[in-house]
């Protein structure tokens, strides 16, 4: 059931990263709860993302954007200037070639082309975007429970967890400059999930994971400050 109330505007949601994976299926979710989406793909070629457009016509805009490329992100900045979103939201990660490999096996470019993909640029983003946001808007990113300090008693996946952690760092400090406002903002867990960058072994498919994200997200709304929750609802301690 749309939670939009019949004859009210209807929420915007800035989604950036829905091209695939969590990011589409995210974008399709918000649709059904009767949201509009602007969602971004990184490229010129046709994408999941186009599919929705065309499905619903009037309620998708797709813009181009590489995070990790600050003059695109300018651009986008000046194309959105004076619009108001009700919600940001950050979807964008990666892994490195060999997960298996310890920090101290990583090569220097690589841990730079994650550190940059998975914690510089999203936060880059929110930062350039944030005063699109409505003052009792959400800004939230798309984190991992790996990025949990205080969960990780297994190790592995060494660079990836780095890099989560680092964004959930970054956006504790965002928060602490928001400190008094009315916005809410979250780090989300989406669980392992069987994606591209999950993998097939992954335990949750996207249909179990996405609807009940996108739940928290709506319910998040109404409380202001940082949380970092999963894809249940569940406080992931940092």
């Amino acid at each position: 059931m749309p939670l939009s109330e019949p004859h009210q505007p209807r929420r915007t949601l800035l989604l950036i990263g829905a091209s695939r994976g969590l990011g589409h299926a995210m974008a399709a979710e918000f649709l059904k709860h009767g949201w509009n989406v602007i969602g971004t793909v990184r490229g010129e070629s046709r994408t999941l993302l186009h599919d929705l457009a065309d499905e619903h016509r009037g309620r998708v805009e797709i813009e181009t954007l590489d995070i990790c490329d600050p003059d695109q992100l300018a651009a986008l900045h000046h194309r959105l200037s004076g619009r108001v979103f009700d919600m940001l939201f950050v979807n964008a990660g990666t892994a490195n070639r060999d997960p298996n490999q310890t920090i101290g096996e990583v090569s220097t470019d690589e841990f730079v082309h994650l550190m940059v993909t998975n914690a510089l640029s999203p936060m880059r983003v929110i930062e350039r975007l944030e005063p699109c946001v409505a003052a009792t808007g959400l800004i939230g990113v798309m984190s991992s429970g790996q990025g949990s300090i205080a969960n990780n008693e297994s190790g592995q996946r060494e660079l990836y967890r780095g890099t989560k952690a680092a964004l959930n760092m970054f956006m504790r400090s965002f928060a602490a400059r928001q400190a008094g406002t009315a916005r809410a903002m979250v780090v989300m867990a989406p669980g392992w999930v069987r994606t591209a960058l999950g993998g097939p072994d992954a335990k949750l498919s996207i249909e179990e994971s996405i609807p009940s994200l996108v739940n928290v997200l709506l319910a998040k709304q109404e409380t202001p400050g940082l949380q970092y929750l999963d894809y249940l609802g569940r406080t992931v301690p940092w």
